[in-house]
């Protein structure tokens, strides 16, 4: 498969399957909060934070637009009910796992015919 081609493959299974990536901010926010729960580490809002993503209102907001649209689930700390940690929802993940296994499918055909 030639470059341009993958590329666009890739940006249509974005554009229609991940509309909620407005920008890179909100890949980066994700990719963290899920590389975190696979390390059986997840993160705070705040160790979001000090992750220095972006700006620290630009993240705040970014999290807050993928919560209200059932992205980023906020689930209550079992040892300390003050604090709660984030994750992904599950059709979310089932999304970025289809997106995974594509560009997935484009790497092994690059390699391929190089």
């Amino acid at each position: 498969m030639q470059l341009f081609a993958a590329l666009r493959k890739i940006r249509e299974f974005e554009r229609v399957q991940l509309p909620f990536l407005k920008s890179l901010l909100d890949f980066d926010i994700i990719i963290e909060i899920g590389y975190a729960a696979e390390q059986k580490q997840p993160l705070t809002a705040k160790q979001l934070y000090l992750l220095k993503l972006g700006p620290l209102t630009t993240v705040r907001r970014r999290l807050v637009v993928l919560a209200e649209q059932g992205i980023v689930r906020r689930r209550r700390n079992a040892h300390d009910r003050r604090s709660t940690f984030l994750t992904i929802a599950s059709s979310s993940l089932k999304l970025l796992g289809r997106y995974g296994k594509l560009l997935t499918a484009i790497f092994r055909a690059e390699l391929m015919d190089a």
